[in-house]
């Protein structure tokens, strides 16, 4: 066998993962849209404000990567990775395809329950089930890089999904847009069906592991964690007053209260040989939770800063390509300096005034008029009014706003070669960082990419001038960096240090971390309108992330002498 040639389990886990990642960052590229669009557009959002938006947003995402460590749970004991696999991608095609429910908040909610469920069943275990293909000795050495191209795969899916979002959005609708990421995530599992066939090795690595002496029943689990988690959840909901902000932070905040006790005794009941790998596990979950809260803002904080404060304008070249994607009839005319001329010529503020006038897209047109043509006017008038909007402010072409979140996976599919290029160079001179060095090199990295967008926002007097898209580019380059030395190594690390008993629990307890930062995003960005000066807001993510480091910097001669001794037992 070659030295350097993955285990062919690798291609199918890769394109299962990344038919997944498709549906999942398509719903995600529009979901902030889709709530903050309003209710009398063509095609009709959810009318809610940037705040509201911002705390489900941010209590999806916690709960899409809080249901992990349960899912994992359930795969450790009972089921078994594979189906768990096919359990969890048929729930979240259900919940994609759900959203395409028009007018319907019950089939809103009911869809994102779908979708929270599912992930949690399909995401740590495909995860867990490729750190097992590498277990074998020939391929131990590969299983840093092996995560890398794993992730490659993730935000190819990411990258593309963005535009067929933006076509079917504008074109057909919002719910032609969800349904695409069902039927995405279908594809995922007819080839992860057919991949069990063709590589046998992928049955190999699914076992249930073995009862432990001292393990609890899955009956005791539900006793002593889930009803606990759900119960302090209600009380969280349903007691006065909002103590962390909001009645969902309330109610996810009190729900981890009693997974953090029962990893807590995870620990303190594991074995002497067992103890140190948790140990530094669960402190890397406790500062990885400040880079999601950050980095996670790219679909709420990020996505207003590129709908509102850049400049989105393109040139009569790139109009042939943004055609393509949103046909012409829906290419508004708006004044250069972004000032909204209401349908009589009177002045009415900015692009967020009232709902009918020349915007991009027409996404605040009342339902059912695609021209935007008032009833009080003829054709010939509606063609004059154009006229002089042409002429006295220009026309004014502007990109989707979805497309940025299209930004970070290009860097990462461009990146990560480059990345994994460095570490091999470095490790053929036996210079390469150990796995939670890395990890500390991605949270540095990430603390300076924020400084790029405090500049962005100096340079652009603070939403007083339209930013250039320059800036968005630069942020997502510099911190796809830091995601690539951080996240998938921290897949990496789990797979190496969990007890093997547990190790879809311990890569839960990832995802776990995950779901907190995740939730703080949300609330962080529900902060957005509350910064006059967003340099500030942008500054105040740096700052976190900088004191993240410096945590995890400490930590690190302890966690690389625990990785040295654990890693791989």
């Amino acid at each position: 066998m070659a030295k350097n040639k993955h285990p062919k389990g690798l291609m199918i886990l890769f394109f299962t993962e990344m038919w997944e990642r498709f549906g999942y960052y398509l719903m995600l590229g529009i979901f902030t849209l889709y709530m903050i669009a309003p209710e009398t557009a063509r095609f009709a959002g959810l009318g809610m404000s940037n705040m509201e938006a911002a705390d489900i947003y941010g209590t999806y995402l916690a709960l899409v990567y809080l249901t992990p460590f349960f899912g994992g749970l359930i795969a450790d004991r009972f089921l078994g990775y594979r189906k768990s696999i096919y359990i969890g991608g048929f729930l979240m095609a259900c919940g994609y395809i759900g959203l395409s429910i028009p007018n319907s908040m019950p089939a809103f909610f009911i869809s994102l329950l779908l979708i929270i469920l599912g992930n949690g069943m399909f995401k740590p275990n495909v995860s867990v089930l490729l750190g097992k293909l590498y277990e074998k000795p020939e391929y131990l050495h590969l299983k840093d890089s092996g995560y890398n191209i794993f992730y490659m795969g993730i935000n190819i899916g990411a990258f593309v999904c963005n535009f067929v979002a933006a076509y079917l959005r504008l074109t057909y609708g919002w719910g032609w847009a969800f349904a695409a990421a069902g039927f995405g995530m279908l594809i995922g599992l007819i080839w992860f069906a057919i991949g069990n066939k063709m590589v046998p090795e992928i049955k190999e690595a699914d076992k249930i592991s073995p009862k432990r002496e001292g393990d609890f029943s899955m009956r005791k689990i539900f006793t002593v964690l889930f009803l606990p988690a759900f119960a302090a959840a209600a009380v969280g909901w349903l007691i006065p007053g909002d103590i962390f902000g909001s009645d969902s932070n309330d109610a996810f905040i009190f729900f981890c209260l009693p997974v953090l006790l029962f990893f807590f005794n995870t620990w303190r009941s594991a074995s002497k040989e067992e103890k140190s790998p948790i140990a530094a596990l669960l402190a890397v979950f406790g500062v990885v939770i400040i880079f999601w809260a950050v980095f996670h803002q790219n679909g709420s904080a990020l996505t207003y800063w590129a709908k509102n404060n850049t400049d989105r304008e393109l040139g009569p070249k790139m109009e042939k390509v943004i055609n393509s994607i949103a046909s012409t009839e829906e290419v508004s005319t708006l004044p250069r300096e972004n000032q909204v001329v209401g349908l009589h010529g009177e002045d009415l503020g900015t692009e967020t005034g009232p709902s009918y006038y020349f915007d991009n897209y027409k996404e605040e047109l009342p339902a059912g008029n695609l021209s935007g043509k008032p009833d009080d006017l003829t054709d010939k008038e509606w063609e004059k009014v154009k006229e002089e909007a042409g002429e006295q402010h220009g026309k004014l072409v502007l990109w989707p706003t979805e497309l940025q979140a299209s930004i970070n996976p290009f860097f990462v599919i461009i990146l990560t070669p480059l990345v994994v290029g460095v570490f091999n160079f470095l490790g053929r001179r036996r210079k390469e960082p150990s796995t939670p060095g890395k990890i500390a090199w991605g949270m540095l990295i990430s603390a300076l990419s924020w400084l790029v967008m405090v500049a962005a926002a100096i340079m652009s007097g603070n939403g007083a001038e339209k930013a250039s898209v320059a800036w968005l580019f630069g942020v997502y380059g510099v911190i796809t960096i830091g995601e690539l030395c951080l996240s998938p190594m921290g897949l990496s690390l789990v797979s190496k240090l969990a007890p093997k008993r547990i190790a879809a629990l311990m890569m839960g307890g990832w995802f776990l971390s995950t779901a907190i930062g995740n939730k703080l995003a949300g609330v962080l960005s529900g902060m957005w309108d509350l910064f006059e000066k967003k340099s500030n807001f942008f500054l105040t993510n740096a700052v976190l992330t900088a004191g993240a480091f410096l945590i995890i910097l400490f930590l690190l001669p302890w966690l690389k002498r625990v990785y040295k001794t654990h890693a791989n037992k």
